[in-house]
């Protein structure tokens, strides 16, 4: 049995009960069994793929607060340290009730390449919980940040763990998860990113996600004979992510046509109109029914459909596993000719193989989304020298790292024979500099 199945058995057998997990390492071990063959005594020897694949630490804790009718909640909380071989870690902490430690490795082994890829020298890290903030006042969320923060304080810190916004998390929790963490230690450093503009944080990190998955996509197109202006392109989600990949998309002279959330999808074939998707989404923090019912040319559609539409290129920015084999030949007979991952794992692994065989220019989301991290080190960067670059200079630099990170999984992709497979590419191009820097450090 090849070292690479070997390692991959191991995962399995003990990660029980955690399929995503299984899945992101899968996905990651097969892309870089033509790097592994040439080396596999030396990197069996150093067990290097099991260092790798397991998380340096991991950091399981209850989190009790009292919502408004003075009843204790419990909710369960995760951060897992995956792998500090560059730098601090770094990754999001999602609040959503599907968060599990399996969902929190996926994410966190994801981050270690992802991280990799920026350039810059930031490890890999994830963390969260399955409180829902939906639906709960601006005490009980604070509640709970508060009491998270009173656990979780005690493992991060600006050159050891540096935790930022993800699904569920925005300003206001970042905000109180900060307040506490200053509460208790009584040190005023760039610990959180994501942080607001008045304590700390960066221009440009709300819409870095989104922005950056379009400078990727953009330099995909045109180094393969296409120009994205007057592209149409169907969206996924309506959060973050899709609502300022929305708008970059708009500003590049695309025009997007769908969002969804998680009970509908919207199709606007004028265009959506991100002003009022960002009211509706960011302001009123309703559902996308109220987006259609203020735009006549929207037809609002229940449950899942996005991947129907017509489409030359597809930006899957809501979930992980949301865009599957069936979805993968709609876009393929309706002519899509790109997809790039705004969200997390958002392609079913038969789905990214069905479209990258079908001839669909597909970035993976380590490489595609790899803005809002990139940002995020941006904005420690600018702590660290108690500095604030504005929003264009942010800008420019986040487009000049999406851009180089293109080039670099493609030369990867190239290097190792593989050309135009850029899911290789990304996780050869990020394991490379991982591994290295491992062996430099010794067995630690």
């Amino acid at each position: 049995m090849s070292y690479v199945d070997e390692v991959y058995e191991r995962v399995v057998r003990e990660n029980p009960s955690q399929p995503e997990f299984h899945q992101a390492v899968r996905e990651v071990l097969d892309s870089l069994r033509v790097v592994i063959e040439r080396n596999e005594e030396k990197y069996r020897r150093e067990a290097l793929l099991e260092r790798i694949t397991m998380p340096e630490r991991q950091l399981l804790f209850r989190v009790p607060w009292v919502d408004d009718k003075g009843q204790v909640q419990v909710n369960n909380a995760f951060r897992v340290q995956f792998s500090s071989a560059i730098g601090p870690y770094k990754g999001g902490l999602r609040l959503h009730p599907s968060v599990n430690l399996g969902i929190i490795k996926f994410l966190g082994f994801e981050q270690i390449f992802k991280n990799s890829l920026t350039g810059l020298p930031i490890g890999g890290g994830k963390g969260g919980c399955d409180f829902d903030p939906k639906g709960k006042s601006d005490r009980e969320v604070m509640a709970f940040c508060q009491s998270f923060m009173t656990e979780l304080h005690k493992y991060i810190g600006a050159d050891v763990d540096v935790p930022a916004g993800d699904i569920g998390t925005g300003a206001r929790e970042i905000g109180y998860m900060y307040g506490q963490f200053k509460r208790l230690t009584g040190r005023y450093e760039g610990v959180l990113t994501g942080k607001g503009l008045s304590y700390g944080g960066s221009l440009a990190r709300t819409e870095a996600t989104g922005y950056g998955l379009l400078y990727l996509t953009e330099e995909m197109l045109k180094c393969n004979g296409h120009d994205i202006a007057g592209k149409v392109v169907a969206v996924s989600g309506a959060g973050n992510v899709a609502i300022y990949a929305a708008e970059k998309a708009q500003q590049l002279g695309a025009k997007v046509v769908t969002v969804s959330d998680s009970t509908g999808w919207v199709y606007d074939p004028d265009g959506i109109d991100v002003a009022l998707l960002k009211d509706v989404k960011e302001v009123r923090r309703a559902r996308l029914t109220e987006y259609a019912a203020a735009r006549p040319s929207a037809q609002y559609h229940e449950g899942k459909g996005v991947w129907s539409v017509k489409c030359d290129v597809a930006l899957p920015c809501a979930t992980q596993n949301e865009l599957n084999l069936e979805d993968a030949k709609m876009l393929v007979a309706n002519g899509c000719i790109a997809v790039a991952e705004g969200a997390n794992m958002p392609t079913t692994m038969d789905a990214t193989e069905y479209l990258q065989a079908s001839g669909v220019l597909f970035a993976p989301g380590k490489a595609a989304n790899a803005g809002g991290v990139a940002t995020s080190a941006l904005e420690m960067s600018q702590n660290s020298m108690r500095l604030s670059w504005t929003f264009e200079e942010v800008d420019a630099k986040l487009k000049d790292i999406m851009v180089n990170i293109y080039h670099n999984i493609d030369n990867a992709a190239k290097e190792y024979g593989l050309a135009g497979n850029f899911v290789a590419g990304a996780n050869i191009a990020g394991f490379l500099k991982v591994a290295n820097a491992m062996e430099a450090q010794g067995v630690v």
